[in-house]
């Protein structure tokens, strides 16, 4: 993720290029949101639990560098955190008020469902990022070209 937007500007970083209106920077919110709800509160309970109706959205004071700083910060602390976790570790709390029954049942479950949505969601970076600069990541190099 952090590679894919690698070399863009605060302006680009800001800048909506698809109809619904999020950001890049908009995008490592959610991305950033949704690591510490699954990995943080979910799995170590650690938090106030305090879920984000739209994390989508970026408060204009923010600077465009603090989201994507916070997004590696969370991604790298996160990482440490968890390692010492079996993956037959279950939730250690569930927002039981949130989706009724469905529930994920261990480390595994929760890692495999943070793994799609975070590849998901780096296509639609790749896409923004194409869009906003003509750039695609080349997975061989491990950048970013602009065509």
């Amino acid at each position: 993720m952090l590679g894919i937007v690698d070399g863009l500007d605060d302006a680009q970083l800001l800048r909506a290029v698809v109809p619904s209106g999020w950001t890049v920077v908009g995008m490592l919110a959610h991305l950033a949101s949704s690591t510490r709800f699954w990995l943080r509160d979910v799995m170590l309970d650690d938090g106030p639990h305090e879920l984000v109706e739209d994390d989508y959205a970026v408060d204009p004071a923010t600077q465009p560098r603090e989201v994507v700083q916070a997004y590696a910060d969370i991604c790298a602390s996160t990482a440490v955190a968890i390692g010492g976790l079996a993956l037959h570790t279950v939730p250690a709390w569930w927002p039981e008020e949130l989706w009724g029954g469905w529930r994920l049942d261990d480390l595994h479950e929760v890692l495999l469902h943070l793994l799609v949505e975070t590849a998901c969601h780096a296509g639609h970076l790749d896409a923004a990022r194409e869009l906003i600069d003509g750039g695609t990541w080349d997975y061989a190099t491990g950048s970013v070209s602009v065509g």
